[in-house]
């Protein structure tokens, strides 16, 4: 995968999670912080970071470095993702379902401004088994990183799409003669019409 130049891209950043840490030495206790940092550009791309440092303000900075060098784009179906997934990162697992239009971002912890700052707008998506929010955030990347769309997976096992999904380039299709020759009220009903005429005529017929 080519790697995304964040400086070509309009990134928004969010603290997800600080934690307090201290060391004992034999001088005595030494505090620092590690602060984890997400950012994106609200259209497909996000990236996160770790940042350690004596001060909060230090920490930030260094995460959001860190977080701009792992920067991953994510395929979307208009504004959901293609398909349902799971994935672990150490004892964390996060499920991502699509979800329909108006849905919203369900999702809570450190998945949910994980899929805002991606662009993400109508997604299910659940934590399970460790809350470690560094590994959920991680396990949620790897989730992010592993979609794919059909031309995608049609293109690398060399196969029209036609073959593949079939289902889905009829439903563009009638999605794009509805938005071109009729309006979308139309076709719902002059679909739900013709099973109904249909059946009438064949009754008919055997008479």
């Amino acid at each position: 995968m080519p790697k995304i130049n964040p400086d070509a891209l309009d990134l928004e950043e969010q603290v997800i999670r600080t934690n307090k840490v201290q060391k004992t030495h034999k001088g005595g206790r030494t505090l620092s912080w590690s602060v984890l940092i997400a950012v994106g550009d609200r259209n497909g791309h996000v990236g996160i970071g770790l940042g350690k440092a004596a001060g909060i303000p230090d920490a930030i900075r260094k995460g959001i470095e860190d977080a701009k060098k792992n920067i991953i784009e994510v395929p979307m179906v208009g504004t959901t993702i293609p398909h349902e997934i799971e994935m672990n990162f150490g004892a964390a697992k996060v499920r991502m379902k699509p979800a329909s239009p108006g849905t919203g971002v369900v999702a809570g912890g450190a998945v949910r401004p994980i899929l805002e700052l991606a662009g993400v707008r109508d997604v299910l998506a659940k934590s399970l088994g460790s809350p470690n929010a560094i590994n959920t955030a991680k396990a949620a990347m790897v989730c992010l990183k592993s979609l794919k769309v059909a031309e995608r997976v049609a293109e690398l096992r060399g196969k029209r799409l036609e073959d593949l999904v079939p289902w889905l380039v009829k439903k563009r299709a009638e999605a794009a003669t509805a938005a071109g020759d009729l309006g979308p009220a139309e076709v719902v009903a002059e679909d739900e019409i013709q099973p109904e005429a249909t059946e009438s005529e064949a009754t008919e017929s055997e008479e």
